[in-house]
């Protein structure tokens, strides 16, 4: 992004009635402002809370009202009572079942259709699952593709599975259904099975279910004890096998599945699908609510798995969030013909089972390409339909054509970044980097579309590979606002390097190149020691109680190259109080660095950002601004403005937004309305995230934290052509306590009745932090969730512009005080 080119985000502004939306001179926020007592601490992460309130009076806050779980039917189960209701089952024991006939005891909020053989979910007269269940229509929908691809690259392996032909083939498909807080929360298992029991299946294939990892299965048949294997059967779920109470993060619990289906269901083509959390190429596969502490199943631990299961796939499909990544295709390679799997987040009704499993049974001889594009048009249009406005992506990558036509030209991608790095062009590959697609970004789990990235760069290394992936993608859709994503990511540091040995690790593990690891660890040594050179870990409050710069450092001899000699000689000697998230067993990355000290210590001094130029002017029209030089802005890549509140006792952190505007002299313009980003007239604390297109095609993404219904979240808010106020798209699980590095599907669109309470950060006046706070009175979902700027009241307000440089290093303005 280049700041001084672009004019932020387009406010609207909603002028309140401050006399009737607030009592005293709180915040505009209804009643009364933060909460006083916390909403999340380290050691939980919901809860009841009484107590006095900081503006105005009201009763003690009783905590937040938990929304009904949803049940797919009446009476209990999914079907009522019968197929998945009732008592529980011996699952040593084959049962056969025949669908049921609907009860005719409904649950408040939903029905069943008995001529329609539909399900309704308190949506009213509207039932946004209809397609879902009666299959996917052929309406066009607002989706980005491209065609399928039914060519192999001259000299690609043969696929190691040979089909029979003429429909001739069994299939096995296994299932690893972890079912996790996805289930326990929102069902979100328990629709998918229901999917795949309404295919219309073959005797020919054989759908076999491995469940765990849930602490409440949403059904009467599925086990919170022990894991279970079950058969889809027409109508029903078959129980087959009982195992233990085992964590479906390990991979020996995988590997026995794999072994398991093998032998009693032979066939001369199989698949598996990882249904869960994904965290891609660092994190990997996973999260097991009923051991968080076994971690996610990471690359090597997947490889493991694989391994020791000892089948061959026709496809590796992951039902789970961010991995479609170059890691993850080079290490199935070994084990599988194709990948198929996602870039981003997924939506939290994720695959659409019922519509590619019937064309199947009708054809099981059906070539795999054709099968990976069911799924991935299944997938889409169901999510446009249904999700409208929550992103989708999903790719079909030929395994065998990208083992063999990108290697070479990702060694040669990897070692001209090397090569940049080292010859001080690093502000080349920070812009280029900063300018890339990037998934689920408010998780910092730097991952990048690798297609964009290669083109970003601007050299003839990058453009080979970029041609080999798009080679080896077949078949790549996304809704029509995930620009940029060409159907693989990989990791590439920027937003937390930390991360950075324990890819190295994953790497050396997979067997995947040393050029690439070499690469990132030449970025992450340099852009590290540019934070290290600028004071360390930043801190946005002290620009509030008097340090003019912002992060609680001097400045005074950044420009020094002996004060940047000093700073880094002492970070890299072990002293890490600078640098938090930092220690001795995450930063061996810095061994490994073709720079000496004295050389990044000289690009350092040369390629610096002035902090001390972040002094408010004013210009010929008497407004302040911030002025900086052509060659500082280039050194610039994000650009965001923070608000804080004073209550009275403290500051309440309303978050980031990429709102500026500059002058005609490309100088910044101080902000001047005092409004914020409010949901349904109430101020919250909103983050951007990203921004990608420009103009009319611009999308800009962010979140709000919040609780819904009792459980900790981020909702989703975009703006775009389409919604240039803002709308919020839906809410993903925000994990607090480190339960998981994985990252959950969004849920589903908020419901009517739903309630939310939002939260806040709190510091007080010495720049500490407190807690995270409620912010306002609970808000129960309405028809309607509208976003809007408001002005948030006639208290003391902070306001401070945050500058991001090329080292992901922040620096913010001294604050602009308003009453």
């Amino acid at each position: 992004m280049d700041p001084k080119n672009s004019q932020g985000r387009k406010k609207y502004v909603t002028n309140n009635s401050k006399g009737t939306a607030k009592r005293g001179d709180g915040l505009n926020i209804g009643p009364v402002g933060r909460e006083t007592r916390p909403t999340v601490n380290q050691s939980q992460r919901t809860g009841s809370y009484s107590g006095r309130t900081t503006r105005g009076t009201r009763s003690p806050l009783l905590g937040i009202i938990a929304a009904a779980v949803i049940l797919l039917g009446g009476g209990g189960g999914l079907f009522g009572s019968g197929i998945l209701g009732g008592d529980s089952v011996d699952t040593t024991t084959s049962y056969t079942y025949t669908t049921p006939a609907p009860s005719t005891s409904q649950s408040s909020g939903s029905s069943y259709s008995s001529s329609s053989n539909s399900y309704g979910y308190g949506y009213g007269s509207e039932n946004p699952y209809a397609s879902l269940i009666q299959g996917s229509s052929t309406e066009s929908v607002n989706t980005s593709s491209q065609n399928l691809d039914t060519s192999v690259a001259s000299g690609s392996r043969e696929k190691r599975t040979q089909l029979l032909g003429d429909g001739n083939d069994i299939v096995t498909i296994m299932v690893y259904m972890c079912g996790t807080d996805l289930e326990s929360r929102s069902a979100m298992a328990t629709k998918d099975l229901i999917e795949m029991t309404k295919a219309n299946l073959s005797d020919k294939v054989n759908i076999l279910v491995y469940t765990g990892g849930c602490t409440k299965w949403q059904n009467q048949v599925i086990s919170s004890s022990n894991n279970q294997i079950f058969k889809i059967e027409k109508g029903g779920l078959n129980p087959v096998a009982k195992d233990g109470s085992l964590p479906m993060t390990k991979p020996s619990t995988l590997s026995t599945f794999i072994q398991w289906c093998a032998q009693n269901y032979p066939a001369s083509r199989n698949e598996l699908i990882l249904w869960d959390h994904g965290g891609g190429s660092v994190s990997g596969y996973g999260y097991d609510q009923k051991y968080p502490k076994a971690g996610s199943m990471t690359l090597d631990g997947i490889n493991t798995a694989l391994k020791d299961g000892g089948v061959t796939f026709d496809f590796i499909g992951f039902d789970a969030c961010l991995m479609a990544t170059m890691e993850t295709g080079l290490m199935l390679d070994k084990y599988a013909d194709y990948m198929i799997a996602s870039e981003e987040t997924e939506p939290g009704i994720g695959w659409y089972y019922t519509d590619w499993l019937s064309k199947l049974s009708a054809n099981t001889s059906m070539p795999t390409v054709q099968i990976g594009k069911n799924i991935v048009d299944d997938f889409v249009n169901t999510c446009v339909r249904q999700t409208p406005r929550q992103s989708a992506t999903l790719s079909v990558i030929d395994l065998a054509e990208l083992a063999h036509t990108v290697p070479a030209p990702m060694k040669a991608f990897s070692r001209s970044v090397s090569e940049l790095i080292t010859n001080d062009n690093y502000r080349q590959v920070s812009t280029a980097r900063n300018g890339t697609r990037e998934f689920a970004r408010s998780t910092a789990i730097d991952q990048i579309d690798l297609v964009h990235f290669a083109k970003n760069l601007g050299n003839s290394e990058g453009e080979a590979l970029a041609e080999a992936i798009q080679g080896a993608v077949k078949y790549n859709r996304t809704s029509s606002d995930m620009t940029n994503s060409y159907g693989l990511s990989i990791y590439f540091p920027y937003r937390k390097a930390s991360n950075v040995d324990k890819a190295v690790s994953t790497y050396k593990a997979i067997g995947m190149d040393d050029s690439y690891s070499q690469a990132i660890r030449e970025f992450a040594s340099l852009e590290v020691s540019g934070q290290v050179a600028s004071g360390g870990s930043s801190n946005p409050y002290s620009s509030l109680i008097g340090n003019p710069y912002g992060s609680g450092s001097s400045y005074s001899g950044y420009g020094d190259m002996d004060m940047i000699n000093n700073l880094l000689g002492a970070f890299l000697g072990g002293d890490y109080s600078s640098m938090t998230g930092y220690s001795g067993s995450n930063t061996n990355f810095f061994s490994d660095r073709s720079l000496s000290t004295e050389d990044t210590v000289a690009y350092l001094a040369d390629n610096r950002f002035d902090a001390s130029a972040l002094t408010w002017t004013t210009n010929a029209a008497g407004e302040s601004v911030i002025s900086l030089s052509p060659d500082q802005w280039a050194l610039v890549e994000e650009l965001e403005l923070n608000l804080f509140y004073d209550d009275g006792e403290g500051y309440i952190d309303l978050g980031m937004d990429n709102v500026y505007e500059f002058d005609d002299e490309d100088n910044l313009l101080a902000p001047s309305d005092g409004t914020w980003l409010a949901v349904n007239g109430q101020p919250v604390a909103y983050y951007f995230d990203s921004s990608s297109g420009s103009g009319d095609d611009q999308i800009i993404n962010g979140h709000i934290p919040a609780m819904l219904n009792d459980e900790r979240v981020e909702l989703l808010v975009v703006f775009d052509s389409l919604n240039p106020r803002g709308t919020i798209t839906g809410a993903r699980s925000a994990y607090v306590n480190g339960e998981t590095e994985t990252v959950a599907k969004s849920l589903t669109e908020l419901e009517e009745g739903d309630v939310l309470q939002f939260l806040c950060n709190y510091y007080d006046y010495d720049g500490q932090f407190q807690n995270s706070y409620y912010l306002g009175e609970p808000m129960t979902v309405g028809s309607v969730m509208e976003i809007s700027n408001v002005d948030v009241g006639d208290g003391p307000k902070s306001v401070t512009y945050c500058f991001t440089d090329i080292y992901q290093q922040h620096y913010w303005t001294p604050a602009i005080l308003e009453d």
